[in-house]
């Protein structure tokens, strides 16, 4: 029930019917007084948009390609709309009735012929007190830690309701996702009852639901994730033909191999794909893999396959998410080394990121993983001076900072700034120079276009000694911008 907030990225894919066939469809009609005309209604089957309309005198009506009994989701788009998305069940041939007097869209009213909704509204209707202060705290700012709180808290509910439940196709969706939501917790104070309720499942489900329930077995207890310094594993995956493909094809012992876990749906991992193109094609240490993790059948007919242009494989039924990721959340991305070592783990987009990864990996020797937005390029050695020329990748909107208190290390000593050139010291830069002329391969997308760079140059007082490598420190702070192991020509 406790959907993710859909991005506005909105990712469409059309439904072809061959000749003399009669499409599935389901219908879906909503009402409410409160939606303002001209809102976008989007209904969501797999995580690709099926069915959109627009409000008039508060009514929408969608006819959605379903196949066989599916969860789905509507989202809107419009003034006053609430930014998570209404999730229920369909069906060929039914029609499903959505209705209430506000905008808290998420717990609006579903009408429909089929049990697996029943069991959908009977969860809601125990959590909804509770789930309609999470999402009036969601819009309420200073509010970031009772939100929170109020989302483990609906959690919980769910937890204990579901265990009195029938276990049909909505309860074993709903406890999937509240186990995968439970796992990237940092903390999650309700795992005993989470292993009970999986285990009251397990008993009583019927066979159909084998492996939904290996799913959730996985999501509750996950196998040891590995951690940053250990050795990769291998892992079946596959490709958009169906052949099954190993992880150890792509250890060579020559390149970096990058693993990008991605969904169909996430926005986030769609932006990110941009930037990594550009950075995949300037230079040739780096073998990126991405990793879908939805289902088979539904990534192999999405059009954003076209867009990759490097290895492009699914999870299929092998654990590799559980085994590489501390999060099941995308995009995950993960940098191992020639020698199979993993040294990077992050999720979440950010941009400039891939550009200073390859910059770092194809120029000087440097480690910069503290932050691949940031680079060494150059550094000359100097009878009065050692110059350090450094450039920054990132959004030209986003401002960043680099101290006066930067510092180099090298041979237990400290060599401190001395003079700065194309950046003011402790005052808001922006990237000034475009990655690349988006006008044809990206006409309409706004993150390449804000995509720049801004290089700049930091002196500092001469070492005694030459050293064979040395870091670069912005300060001493925890947050503060380091490079590490920079290797002197």
């Amino acid at each position: 029930m406790l959907r993710r907030a859909i991005s506005t990225l909105l990712l469409v894919v059309g439904t072809v019917v061959g000749m003399g066939q009669t499409p599935k469809t389901a219908t879906v009609k909503g009402y409410s007084p409160a939606l303002k005309d001209n809102t976008q209604v989007i209904c969501f089957v797999n995580n690709a948009s099926a069915a959109t309309d627009s409000v008039r005198d508060g009514h929408f009506t969608l006819t959605v390609p379903v196949e066989k009994l599916t969860q789905a989701d509507i989202v809107l788009r419009g003034e006053g709309c609430s930014h998570y998305s209404l999730d229920f069940y369909l069906k060929p041939g039914i029609t499903v009735n959505i209705t209430d007097t506000n905008c808290l869209f998420p717990l609006w009213k579903v009408e429909s012929p089929l049990p697996e909704q029943k069991t959908s509204n009977s969860i809601k209707a125990y959590t909804r007190e509770t789930y309609t202060e999470f999402l009036k705290s969601g819009d309420e700012r200073g509010k970031a830690v009772r939100h929170q709180e109020l989302f483990k808290e609906v959690l919980k509910q769910e937890i204990e309701v579901m265990g009195t439940l029938p276990v049909d196709y909505a309860l074993v969706t709903e406890l999937e996702e509240v186990a995968r939501f439970a796992r990237n917790q940092d903390v999650f104070l309700y795992t005993e009852q989470l292993k009970e309720l999986e285990k009251n499942v397990a008993a009583r489900a019927p066979k159909e639901f084998k492996e939904n329930l290996v799913r959730i077995h996985r999501e509750v207890y996950p196998p040891q994730v590995l951690k940053v310094g250990e050795e990769a594993v291998d892992a079946e995956l596959i490709d958009i033909q169906g052949e099954k493909h190993h992880l150890r094809e792509v250890f060579d012992g020559k390149k970096y191999v990058l693993l990008d876990f991605c969904s169909l749906g996430c926005g986030p991992c769609i932006m990110s794909e941009f930037e990594m193109i550009e950075a995949y094609k300037a230079q040739d240490k780096l073998e990126i893999v991405t990793i879908n993790v939805d289902k088979e059948v539904t990534w192999k007919k999405h059009g954003q396959n076209e867009k990759v242009k490097w290895k492009n494989w699914n999870k299929g039924e092998s654990d590799v998410v559980f085994r590489y990721c501390d999060r099941n959340a995308t995009p995950y991305y993960i940098l191992i080394s020639p020698d199979k070592r993993i040294i990077w783990k992050k999720s979440g987009s950010y941009p400039g990121r891939f550009m200073g990864m390859v910059d770092a990996l194809k120029g000087l020797k440097q480690d910069n993983r503290h932050n691949f937005s940031l680079v060494v390029r150059k550094v000359e050695m100097k009878s009065d001076a050692t110059v350090v020329h450094l450039r920054y990748y990132g959004h030209t909107k986003y401002w960043f900072t680099i101290s006066q208190d930067t510092y180099l290390s090298a041979n237990g000593k400290k060599y401190h700034l001395t003079n700065a050139e194309g950046i003011y010291l402790d005052e808001h830069t922006y990237p000034k120079e475009k990655v690349t002329d988006v006008a044809d391969e990206y006409p309409d997308y706004s993150y390449m276009k804000d995509l720049g760079y801004i290089d700049f140059k930091l002196s500092y007082s001469p070492f005694e000694t030459k050293p064979k490598s040395f870091d670069w420190k912005e300060g001493d702070d925890e947050n503060s911008f380091v490079i590490r192991n920079i290797e002197v020509e």
